[in-house]
C-alpha cells in the first residue's frame, strides 16, 4: 500500500513536542558527525521560538509529522548577511523523518518553501547547511541551489556553505 503524504502549514493543534522530537530524529545522523546543529537537541520552546515570525510547513503521512520546513521572510539581523539582502527569504528548521528520507518529502517541503517566496514576491530562497554535510550540499545543489557564501555561526563547531536558488522561474 503506498503512503499517502499531505502537506499542510503548521496547525495550532499540531504538537511542537511532535514536531521537536521529528527534528531531533531527523538530525540525529549529523549530531553523530559530530555537527551541533541546533536541531539535534533543541528544547519544544526552540522549536516554537524558531517558528513565531516565520511560515512553517509541515508533511503528515497517517496523521504523523514525517516532514517540516520554516521559511522565514528577510532577516533584519543575522549572522549571515545573505539571509538580509532584500529580496532573499530562507528556510531552516528543515528535517525529513529518517524512515521517509529518500520518498521525495525534502523536495515537496523545499518547493512549497519556494512557491510560499515566490507568491510572497522573493527573488530568492536560500538555505544554509554544515560544509562537512556533503550529502546535504549535494542535494541542495542538485535541486538548483547554488552557492554563495559561508557562515560561521556563532557557538558551532563547524563552518556553514550558504545556497540560494533564483525563483524567476517560478513566477
Amino acid at each position: 500500500m503506498k503512503t499517502l503524504f499531505q502537506i499542510r502549514p503548521l496547525e495550532t493543534t499540531d504538537s511542537i513536542g511532535e514536531l521537536t522530537s521529528l527534528l531531533h530524529r531527523a538530525y540525529a545522523r549529523l549530531g553523530q558527525m559530530g555537527l551541533n546543529y541546533t536541531a539535534v537537541d533543541q528544547t519544544p520552546e526552540v522549536t516554537s521560538s524558531r517558528i513565531r515570525g516565520s511560515h512553517c510547513f509541515v508533511v503528515t503521512a497517517a496523521h504523523k509529522l514525517v516532514g517540516t520546513i520554516v521559511v522565514q521572510p528577510t532577516y533584519r539581523q543575522s549572522a549571515c548577511e545573505y539571509f538580509m539582502r532584500l529580496g532573499v527569504a530562507a528556510a531552516h528548521q528543515f528535517a525529513v523523518d529518517p524512515d521517509y528520507q529518500g520518498s521525495g518529502i525534502g523536495r515537496m517541503l523545499l518547493q512549497r518553501a519556494e512557491q510560499w517566496a515566490t507568491a510572497a514576491g522573493f527573488a530568492e530562497l536560500a538555505i544554509d547547511t554544515a560544509e562537512p554535510a556533503k550529502h546535504l550540499v549535494g542535494l541542495y545543489t542538485r535541486l538548483g541551489y547554488r552557492q554563495v557564501g559561508r557562515v560561521q555561526w556563532p557557538g558551532k563547531v563547524y563552518r556553514s556553505v550558504v545556497l540560494s536558488k533564483s525563483l524567476a522561474a517560478n513566477v
